[in-house]
């Protein structure tokens, strides 16, 4: 199992950095406080750039010392930044990308267990400890610093969500898009062990949907830790038929696992509050009195 860590301190590289999608997100992620320190020159035009640039991660991080990547690189070349990412001496890697080929992620997943690495995505929004750092696409309007741990499948699902918990008055410590593809780094379960550890989480905050045995594996972690805080859980998808293919790739119910019913008696099972609206998250966050 990934043990994942974030520090907002870290040390961050943009691959990718040179292209017109990355040198915008450079950009914000920089007026947000986040230390990138350097970037992966591609194909885009070097001058002007608001980082460093390098030819490769590894002289990257022998010149910087950094220890994170976000690959903002088309989904096709993920798996070869990913690749050079672990090679040059990354421990974590941020990848946003949609649509990158289930045999790559295959391929990407082993050769970061294979380097004791945590690869977060693809398909991710991305992360953040609001007020320090984020990395990815999660809009400013939705962070706030606040006592909620939040883990998603869905960018937008959790836009709408955060912004409305935060405009109530409750953010989050840390915010982590693991992504809604079958394959991929960080699952939710993965995440428990940081959340029960981290002081400024009070509660924590899924954001899943129907398809996929994720919540059920959650669940499962929940009870082997005995996790001692709260959850609230939103499940997206609950008026979907069984064999309709869903938004996100990982939405898939096989053998009675994945369906709606099945994670919801599963959550509840080990204490987590479910809900199947927005609204409701909201009311029972908020009713469940988690500042103190």
């Amino acid at each position: 199992m990934t043990t994942f860590t974030l520090d907002p301190a870290t040390k961050v590289i943009v691959q990718g950095a040179t292209g017109r999608m990355g040198r915008r997100h450079t950009e914000l992620m920089l007026g947000y406080g986040t230390r990138i320190v350097g970037g992966i020159a591609g194909s885009g035009r070097r001058e002007g750039s608001p980082t460093p640039l390098f030819d490769s991660c590894a002289e990257a991080v022998a010149a910087t010392g950094a220890e994170t990547s976000i690959t903002l690189v088309p989904p096709m070349d993920v798996l070869a930044a990913v690749t050079e990412a672990l090679e040059g001496g990354i421990r974590l890697i941020v990848s946003p990308s949609e649509g990158m080929p289930v045999h790559d992620a295959v391929v990407a997943y082993g050769r970061v267990q294979a380097y004791g690495a945590t690869w977060v995505g693809p398909s991710t929004p991305g992360l953040a400890i609001p007020g320090k750092m984020k990395l990815g696409f999660i809009p400013d309007i939705s962070l706030a610093p606040g006592p909620l741990g939040i883990m998603s499948k869905s960018g937008t699902l959790s836009y709408e969500a955060c912004f409305r918990l935060a405009s109530a008055g409750m953010g989050q410590s840390t915010w982590v898009g693991v992504g809604g593809d079958p394959v991929k780094g960080v699952r939710f379960a993965e995440l428990l062990p940081y959340f029960q550890a981290d002081p400024a989480t009070r509660a924590v905050v899924v954001l899943g949907e129907i398809g996929g045995g994720e919540e059920e594996e959650l669940a499962e972690e929940m009870a082997r830790l005995s996790f001692g805080k709260p959850v609230f859980v939103l499940l997206a998808g609950s008026s979907a038929p069984e064999g309709v293919t869903m938004g996100h790739a990982g939405a898939l119910i096989q053998g009675g696992r994945g369906t709606i019913q099945s994670k919801t008696t599963a959550l509840r099972d080990v204490g987590a509050q479910v809900f199947t609206s927005i609204e409701g998250l909201v009311r029972g966050v908020m009713e469940g009195d988690v500042r103190s």
